[in-house]
């Protein structure tokens, strides 16, 4: 019996997956941060390319198709390691032009970040190779004899769906939920766009949207940063009994920014879907 051709798709898959697996290799000797985002960034990929599979094959296996499941505890935890890098560098850079010390907030992170660092170098040891020959080999099967119509369309049809829900967002006052939703939502819409346009499909967006839709992503990294800096030093002062005054003044300074760069992202997202949800 012959074979079913491998769509030309899974070889972007399997670049991402096999960079993947060197980087999580190296995490098992040590957690490093940058290393650890870049594992993140290769996952995030990995996991919408099984989702995108799920909608090919949804009239055969249903719900039961999740080739990625065994990864999203450790996707999660990387993911907390990238939200602590983006509050330590806030924190960091608060420091520089402040001038002013913070030795129990820097215990705070140091704890966290040792907590952190451990639960997800146990999650790399604790797993083994076999998990990502495993994805590999599902995601490979799954690759067969795929018409590129029906990737074309499973493409658009998740880029359906993450407008539908922006705009289900853009419908009310876009609160910090709703603009980590449109975040996602412009990844995800940014990573197919590409596949399409690898597949040698016209993308969707023409360049002048895909600009917008890149510059909107890129100034809600500012807005996403400062919100993961503003819950962290939330938490931080809820647990002490007397927090000093300048804790406080951060704290407010910080939602003097968030609200001045949510209302950027907000007046920006409004112009661009203005364009796009017709």
């Amino acid at each position: 019996m012959m074979q079913s051709k491998v769509s030309p798709i899974f070889q972007v898959f399997e670049k991402q997956h096999s960079d993947a697996k060197v980087i999580f290799l190296a995490l098992g000797k040590q957690i490093k941060s940058k290393k650890a985002i870049e594992l993140l960034g290769k996952m995030e990929f990995l996991e919408l390319y099984c989702n995108l599979l799920g909608k090919i094959h949804f009239d055969k296996e249903g719900l039961n198709f999740d080739i990625f499941s065994s990864f999203k505890k450790l996707e999660k935890s990387l993911r907390k390691v990238h939200h602590f890098k983006l509050v330590e560098s806030n924190f960091q850079v608060y420091e520089k032009k402040t001038k002013l010390t913070f030795n129990s907030y820097h215990q705070y992170m140091d704890k966290q970040k040792k907590n952190l660092y451990n639960e997800t170098f146990d999650l790399v040891v604790g797993s083994t190779l076999k998990s990502w020959d495993e994805l590999f080999l599902a995601a490979h099967k799954s690759s067969q004899g795929l018409k590129p119509l029906a990737i074309s369309s499973a493409i658009n049809q998740i880029i359906s769906e993450e407008l539908g829900f922006i705009q289900l967002d853009l419908k009310a006052k876009l609160d910090s939920k709703a603009l980590k939703e449109i975040f996602d939502a412009l990844r995800t819409i940014i990573m197919l766009e590409n596949l399409l346009i690898h597949l040698g499909f016209n993308p969707i967006f023409v360049s002048s949207i895909h600009e917008e839709i890149k510059q909107l992503k890129d100034n809600l990294k500012p807005w996403y940063s400062n919100q993961l800096a503003l819950q962290s030093l939330t938490h931080f002062v809820a647990e002490k009994e007397n927090a000093s005054k300048k804790y406080l003044d951060w704290i407010n300074e910080l939602k003097v920014q968030k609200k001045v760069l949510s209302t950027v992202a907000e007046k920006q997202a409004h112009q661009l879907f203005d364009k796009i949800l017709v």
